[in-house]
């Protein structure tokens, strides 16, 4: 009777939480959706008030401007928005020192500010002149872009939150872009997807490292528990096997019985197939895709906005565009 109770219990609480999860699935869709309605209402009443401002050929010419870098025009915007992502980066980091902050506060504040609203100007710029501004919303640089001002106006509400401002460090990342160094943006395409195909075997190893830390932290708490007060507990021992398992042994926690020092010689051999093996693996994979490499310029479609291209194409491969 006890055990048939407990089971219809069970289940009464099952149906519950399965009824309660399909409620809250459904109120966050319908959140999400009215989120995305607000923010294209937003983005086509702003874009109507600026379009009584700039014409045409005036958003067509800051679209050369923002997004093509091969104009004169272009690179200079792109190298003056360098120079103000780098200061930008440098007025953070100073501002963390608690020396400059105490001495310079003040102008900390307005440097942010000043830079904050550059940014917001030019980030409103881009989605306006974008032939696609959803999709470029949506896009790493289009996220990068949003992140880089957020903190700015959160920090009103969240102390603190100014110092996530180093994320505009990232958008340096337009510099491979700004100097033609496509060949680097395409190296780099190389390794994400040499990642990516060995995401499955890494996974299976990084489990085999966990499960082999767990061991070896308890066996190091079985041997040397009642002689070292700092192998207190189990935790401290896995926290002992992953630091020596990585190979970096910070030293903080040592074996001193004889049997826990044997034991610590056969984890630290162990460490370096700890690093042979994921690098074996990830090289495998790059030099499998290097052999298969195209090669690949950096030239934007006029019509759907695809900038990377097969060397002498003269179409584009998404949309069969020319060039």
């Amino acid at each position: 009777m006890i055990i048939r109770s407990v089971s219809k219990s069970a289940a009464w609480l099952w149906e519950k939480a399965c009824r309660l999860s399909s409620y809250l699935k459904k109120d966050v869709f319908l959140l999400s959706a009215a989120l995305k309605r607000l923010v294209i209402r937003l983005g086509r009443r702003g874009r109507a008030r600026l379009d009584h401002y700039i014409s045409i050929e005036q958003r067509e010419w800051l679209r050369r401007i923002i997004f093509q870098n091969k104009t004169p025009e272009g690179r200079r915007f792109d190298l003056v928005l360098t120079w103000l992502i780098v200061a930008s980066s440098v007025t953070v980091m100073l501002e963390s020192v608690s020396a400059f902050h105490r001495a310079n506060w003040w102008t900390f504040f307005v440097l942010e500010w000043i830079f904050t609203l550059l940014f917001t100007v030019e980030y409103v710029l881009r989605l306006y002149s974008a032939r696609k501004p959803l999709t470029y919303a949506r896009s790493f640089f289009g996220l990068v872009d949003l992140l880089a001002i957020l903190p700015t106006y959160l920090s009103f509400f969240f102390l603190g939150a100014q110092h996530l401002l180093m994320i505009r460090v990232l958008r340096l990342l337009r510099i491979f872009r700004i100097f033609k160094m496509g060949h680097f943006v395409n190296e780099g395409a190389v390794v994400v997807s040499a990642l990516r195909a060995s995401r499955t075997k890494i996974y299976v190893f990084v489990s085999f490292v966990v499960l082999m830390s767990m061991l070896i932290g308890t066996m190091m708490y079985m041997v040397e528990g009642s002689s070292n007060s700092a192998f207190s507990s189990i935790p401290a021992g896995i926290y002992w096997a992953i630091a020596t398992l990585t190979t970096v042994g910070y030293g903080d926690i040592t074996p001193i019985t004889v049997p826990g020092k044997f034991l610590a010689t056969l984890v630290m051999i162990l460490g370096y197939g700890v690093i042979a093996v994921p690098t074996g693996i990830v090289t495998a994979e790059i030099s499998g895709r290097v052999m298969r490499l195209k090669e690949v310029e950096f030239s934007e479609c006029g019509h759907c906005g695809q900038q990377e291209h097969h060397t002498g194409a003269v179409f584009c491969h998404q949309c069969g565009t020319k060039l």
